[in-house]
């Protein structure tokens, strides 16, 4: 029996607008809300915290296939790259329970 995969991106996001870390914040939790509704992934915040124009957030994703996980981040790039922020870097790693 296959355990699944978890598919985990990091990405590095650029809000070149925010004049605060309210403004900032606002962006943030959006992308947080639409990642979660969209693709069911669990997000983090997980750096750049006292930054106006800067977040790093971590999106992770569970599949019971690879290709499966590898579309659901490649989604969820695509996705935060449309935005009206910039999506400046991306990070992708899938990993799989039976490893």
């Amino acid at each position: 029996m296959g355990a699944g995969f978890v598919g985990i991106l990091s990405v590095e996001l650029h809000f070149p607008e925010a004049g605060s870390l309210k403004g900032k914040r606002k962006h943030v939790a959006s992308a947080k809300a639409q990642l979660q509704n969209r693709f069911g992934a669990a997000v983090a915040e997980v750096d750049h915290h006292d930054l106006w124009q800067r977040a790093r957030l971590t999106v992770a994703c569970v599949a019971r296939e690879h290709a499966e996980a590898v579309r659901l981040l490649s989604d969820a790039e695509r996705f935060l790259g449309g935005q009206e922020y910039e999506l400046s870097r991306a990070d992708k790693e899938i990993v799989s329970l039976d490893d």
